[in-house]
């Protein structure tokens, strides 16, 4: 068990999960680069350059955006995930550094030109929430992005991770973060239909 994990025994064991499942039968198992994060960097004409996926959980977002020609940085909290991910990206010939890492005491060094978070924010404890803007905030270069992906208030399912309204996010992230837009979208993964979720893009000022 990790010290998160010690702190909020609510939080999944996620360990535990990805020792006993699947994760092509996990909900947020998505085989492609997610739909809005393929759209922002069009929009912004972000071609190249330096990524952090954080929660890279089965590293599917990591291997679509190595295989976009980014140099990738994955974390996940699970060594199991991590060692999946990895195994799936060396046999794709890609060269992706993953680390076991707990974003909200990072061992992560060094800054990144984006980072990119489906699906990590949306489960912390509402009192770490400042840690880790925080921590994101000082991991990205000055003018750098992040592109964050949580479940919106919108989703009536019962239990999940935590739901946010734009307002929200502007008022967790607007001290560190321009934001640039908040848009309703879907949750691409297993469960049909997909959970609604907000995809933010946020600049560092």
């Amino acid at each position: 068990m990790n010290e998160l994990q010690r702190q909020f025994p609510d939080l999944p064991d996620w360990e535990k999960l990805y020792q006993q499942q699947q994760v092509e039968s996990m909900p947020w198992y998505n085989p492609i680069l997610d739909t809005d994060l393929e759209q922002a960097l069009k929009k912004l004409k972000l071609e190249r350059g330096t990524i952090l996926d954080i929660g890279t959980g089965p590293g599917t977002q990591a291997i679509a955006l190595a295989q976009r020609g980014f140099r990738v940085t994955a974390t996940d909290i699970s060594e199991t995930a991590i060692a999946k991910a990895k195994n799936q990206a060396q046999a794709k010939g890609l060269n992706i550094f993953f680390q076991t890492d707990d974003i909200l005491d990072t061992r992560i060094e060094g800054k990144f030109d984006f980072v990119f978070d489906r699906g990590c924010f949306h489960v912390l404890p509402p009192e770490r929430r400042q840690t880790y803007v925080d921590t994101v905030h000082g991991l990205i270069v000055t003018q750098g992005y992040l592109f964050l992906k949580c479940f919106s208030h919108l989703e009536t399912r019962e239990g999940g991770p935590y739901r946010f309204t734009p307002e929200q996010i502007r008022e967790v992230f607007g001290d560190r973060f321009q934001v640039i837009s908040i848009e309703e979208t879907a949750y691409q993964g297993t469960l049909d239909p997909p959970p609604k979720a907000l995809f933010c893009i946020l600049q560092k000022y």
